[in-house]
């Protein structure tokens, strides 16, 4: 279905574990964006980050705006597919197939920090590489080779949106990774340098308010959600 313009995929837990495993024994280049309202309403005055999203493989419901939205329109979505909770349903899926992951982006040292927590949970994860670097166009040859290098058949990408999927994007035809995903702030949550919202915060649809109140500075991204909500109410 489309919201405001924007393709997103009605997909449950398992449909999305099946897609990627699909991908990756494909062997061919997928990307995978997870979309939230901040998401839709970039979209709607930037053209390059809209063509984006609409090439994308897969585009996933990572917000509960979007189920609301879904709802308004007479076409509900199964479920909410975070890429918070999708790093470590992948990274689990990737030990048990052998598959290699690389982490990219995040703060200095997060991606490393990730690393170990994900491989203790997990012994036979491989992660083939951890680099933080930027989404700059003077890294990008190093980082694409550095990548390359490695072989991996899932790459994380935690620039931020939408430096991440813009980078994605321009890269995957060099890169070719079966299934590149855009993961924004998950790396830390995993590292523990960032808290996510309590369950209860989350099942009241607050999550939002958890992050502002961690994150001050994110108010003028936040104003995105009202903007949303009133063009919902006028569609």
């Amino acid at each position: 279905m489309t919201i405001l313009g924007v393709r997103v995929h009605a997909l449950t837990w398992e449909a999305f574990e099946a897609q990627a495993a699909d991908f990756v024994r494909s062997g061919q280049a997928h990307q995978v964006v997870t979309i939230n309202p901040e998401f839709i309403m970039a979209a709607q005055h930037d053209p390059a980050f809209a063509r984006v999203l609409a090439a994308a493989d897969l585009a996933l419901a990572d917000g509960w705006g979007l189920l609301w939205a879904a709802r308004r329109f007479g076409k509900p979505l199964p479920t909410r597919i975070t890429g918070s909770d999708g790093v470590p349903r992948l990274a689990a899926l990737a030990a048990r197939e052998g598959w290699r992951v690389f982490l990219l982006g995040a703060g200095p040292g997060i991606a490393e920090q990730a690393a170990n927590v994900l491989c203790a949970r997990h012994p036979a994860l491989q992660i083939v590489g951890c680099f933080g670097g930027s989404p700059r166009p003077d890294e990008e040859e190093a980082i694409v080779a550095r990548i390359t290098a490695a072989r991996p058949h899932v790459l994380f990408v935690a620039y931020g949106a939408p430096n991440q999927d813009l980078w994605i994007a321009r890269t995957q035809p060099r890169l070719q990774i079966p299934l590149a995903m855009g993961v924004g702030g998950s790396l830390d949550f995993i590292a523990g340098v960032r808290r996510r919202a309590p369950a209860w915060l989350q099942r009241l649809h607050l999550e939002w308010l958890f992050r502002l109140a961690q994150e001050p500075r994110r108010w003028r991204r936040q104003l995105a959600l009202p903007r949303f909500v009133w063009a919902v109410l006028r569609a």
